[in-house]
C-alpha cells in the first residue's frame, strides 16, 4: 500500500503541472489589427453588351490608366465545318517603371495570338537553314503521290 501513494502523488503532480502549463496565459490577448488603406481607383468607363445571341463584348477604363476591350463572335464553317468562337481584344496598362504596355490579341480555332511591342520576337533564321528548307520543299515537290504517301508513314525511305 505504501508503494501506491508515491505513484499517485507523482501522477497528481504531473497532472497539476500539465494543467498549469496548458491554460491560456493571456485571456484577453488579441493579435495586431492590420488595415490596408488605399484610395479606391475610379472606373471611368464600363460598357457591357448583354445580348449573347451573337457573342459578347465589354470594355472598361480605370483611373490608373488600365483599359480593356473584348469582342467575341460566332464563326461558322471553320476547319471542321463546325461553329467556333472568335475573340478579339485589347488591354493596356503602365508597368512599374511607368512605361505604357499595350497588347492586342485574337483567339480562334488556330489558337491564341498576342501582339505587343514589349513581347519577345523570335530570332531570324540563319541563311543556311532557309536555303535547306527551300531545298527540302523543292525535293518534296518533285515526288509522286505514292512517294509522298510512303514518306508520310514515318518509315525510313531512300529516294
Amino acid at each position: 500500500m505504501t508503494e501506491i501513494f508515491p505513484r499517485m502523488y507523482l501522477l497528481v503532480l504531473v497532472y497539476i503541472i500539465y494543467h498549469v502549463h496548458s491554460t491560456p496565459q493571456q485571456t484577453n490577448y488579441q493579435g495586431p489589427q492590420y488595415r490596408y488603406e488605399a484610395t479606391p481607383i475610379p472606373i471611368l468607363r464600363s460598357e457591357v453588351d448583354t445580348d449573347f445571341s451573337d457573342g459578347y463584348s465589354f470594355s472598361f477604363e480605370t483611373g490608373n490608366e488600365i483599359t480593356r476591350e473584348e469582342v467575341s463572335e460566332w464563326k461558322t464553317g471553320g476547319r471542321d465545318q463546325e461553329s467556333a468562337t472568335v475573340v478579339r481584344g485589347f488591354y493596356s496598362y503602365r508597368d512599374p517603371e511607368g512605361n505604357p504596355v499595350a497588347v492586342s490579341y485574337k483567339a480562334d480555332e488556330n489558337g491564341f495570338v498576342a501582339e505587343g511591342t514589349h513581347l519577345p520576337t523570335p530570332h531570324p533564321l540563319p541563311a543556311a537553314i532557309v536555303a535547306s528548307l527551300a531545298r527540302n520543299a523543292a525535293d518534296e515537290a518533285r515526288l509522286s503521290e505514292e512517294e509522298r504517301a510512303l514518306i508520310n508513314t514515318g518509315k525510313y525511305v531512300v529516294y
